[in-house]
């Protein structure tokens, strides 16, 4: 196996794009450049994404100044080096618009890893997070040699559920008490996928979304 022999199979990477109604979707590295928007976009929805968020003893805006994207990025950066995460910035018609990782990577007997994103809120309902988790996903299990890919998500957070339903992932388990979330240990959803599911990879996951459209 691939992986036996490198620290980061299918890293760096360009995938896409993926046409949809807000403009053609696709991932690519994060860049150092990437900060304003990044800051603008989190700043502006803040009432949309703090609540699934990681507890911090920071302000929302202490969390989203320009030290903080450089320590995010470097962060990402080397998780993707040291063969652990597959970070992406999501881009409609080639304007930052969010981001999707696969991270945990576990190699050995279980290759498996988690995935997660968010996607500014003047694209949401044009099914650029879809987009951008198929993308990533069909990537992580080629490419990237992974077996199985999970996510996990708050019961409250419906349309997260919607996008990994209608491409396929299984609901699994409830995870009590899981993650530190906005001021509080919460819940989560497990839902997962094995690449034996996604028989043809991107077009099994686009098939599914074709079928059951979503406005994620």
């Amino acid at each position: 196996m691939g992986w036996l022999g490198t620290n980061h199979p299918g890293w760096p990477a360009r995938l896409g794009p993926i046409s949809t109604s807000a403009g053609p979707v696709a991932l690519r590295p994060l860049r150092g450049g990437d900060g304003r928007r990044w800051r603008s976009c989190r700043l502006r929805d803040e009432v949309l994404i703090r609540p699934w968020d990681p507890t911090s003893n920071l302000s929302w805006g202490q969390r989203h100044t320009a030290e903080q994207w450089a320590l995010h990025r470097a962060m990402l950066r080397q998780s993707a080096r040291r063969g652990v995460g597959l970070p992406f910035a999501v881009t409609v018609a080639d304007v930052f618009a969010g981001q999707v990782t696969i991270g945990g990577v576990t190699r050995g007997p279980l290759q498996s890893a988690w995935v997660g994103y968010w996607v500014s809120s003047e694209y949401t309902g044009h099914g650029v997070g879809t987009a951008a988790v198929a993308l990533t996903v069909a990537h992580g299990f080629g490419l990237g040699e992974l077996h199985r890919i999970e996510a996990t998500v708050a019961p409250e957070n419906i349309p997260s559920q919607k996008v990994l339903a209608h491409l396929g992932f299984r609901q699994e388990a409830l995870l009590k008490r899981y993650l530190d979330i906005n001021g509080a240990w919460r819940d989560h959803q497990l839902w997962a996928m094995t690449v034996e599911e996604v028989p043809q990879g991107l077009e099994s996951l686009l098939a599914r979304w074709r079928q059951h459209p979503v406005s994620g």
